[in-house]
């Protein structure tokens, strides 16, 4: 009896070894995966950051738990100001959390971005950006973007190309300006873990976003006046020139509290 109990605790053992084993290589190879296939979308220089008509810039909270300022807010927002700045792009699609009344992510990022100087006709803010993966299903399939520029910080843009890619958009990123933070080491690491995971969303389980909705898609004019346009107005085509087009104003409700 005992060497019966002794072989079963062997063959346990060796199956609970195997199974680690196969999980590191897995955890290993999926984070390899992801970083490899999208190393060469992402741009670490805002001035090399690939222009286009819509950036979609992801949410936090703009305080830490501990009651600081949080610094991956602020960096978002302050390079995503200067896209706009720099017509590198003409709209922001701006998505978060808003959960609950007292929390609501895309409604500090508008605050904050129109007092860096974005109009308020160049934001639309996406409530319902529970996860990276819902704001770009969302984006593709609410706001019907077949490309975008994604603003975050670099370790989460693999992840967030990486997706978007997979859902069939041509996205690219731009890394926002980084700075460092007590505890980033547990933000690494669990977004190593989720780079797995999300091949898991994306190929095996089929993951639906939290809430899609109906359509609402961004329409962004043309920076580039008309033919008609310089000939009758050459002040209209300084104006435009000088301002980069858009644009959906967002409702009065999305500003006031939710």
């Amino acid at each position: 009896m005992h060497s019966l109990l002794l072989r079963y605790a062997k063959r346990f053992l060796m199956s609970l070894g195997a199974m680690l084993l196969l999980a590191t290589l897995l955890f290993i190879v999926g984070n390899f995966w992801v970083l490899a296939s999208t190393a060469r979308y992402i741009d670490d220089n805002i001035n090399e950051c690939r222009p286009t008509d819509v950036a979609i810039v992801f949410g936090t909270s703009n305080w830490t738990r501990s009651g600081f300022r949080n610094p991956y807010f602020h960096s978002r927002m302050r390079t995503s100001a200067q896209l706009i700045s720099d017509q590198r792009v003409s709209h922001l699609l701006i998505s978060g959390d808003n959960r609950t009344q007292s929390y609501n992510e895309p409604r500090a990022m508008w605050r904050d971005l129109n007092r860096r100087g974005v109009p308020a006709d160049q934001l639309t803010m996406d409530f319902a950006g529970f996860s990276t993966y819902d704001t770009l299903v969302r984006a593709r399939d609410v706001f019907q973007l077949d490309n975008a520029l994604l603003v975050t910080q670099s370790w989460h843009l693999p992840r967030a190309v990486f997706i978007g890619r997979a859902l069939g958009m041509d996205v690219t990123g731009c890394v926002a300006e980084d700075e460092s933070a007590v505890g980033e080491w547990r933000l690494k690491i669990r977004e190593w873990a989720a780079r797995v995971a999300t091949l898991g969303d994306l190929f095996l389980w089929g993951r639906e976003p939290y809430f899609l909705g109906p359509a609402e898609p961004i329409e962004v004019k043309s920076a580039e006046p008309t033919l008609d346009e310089a000939a009758n107005s050459p002040m209209e085509v300084i104006e435009l020139n000088k301002h980069a087009a858009a644009k959906i104003a967002p409702p009065a409700s999305q500003v006031a509290d939710n």
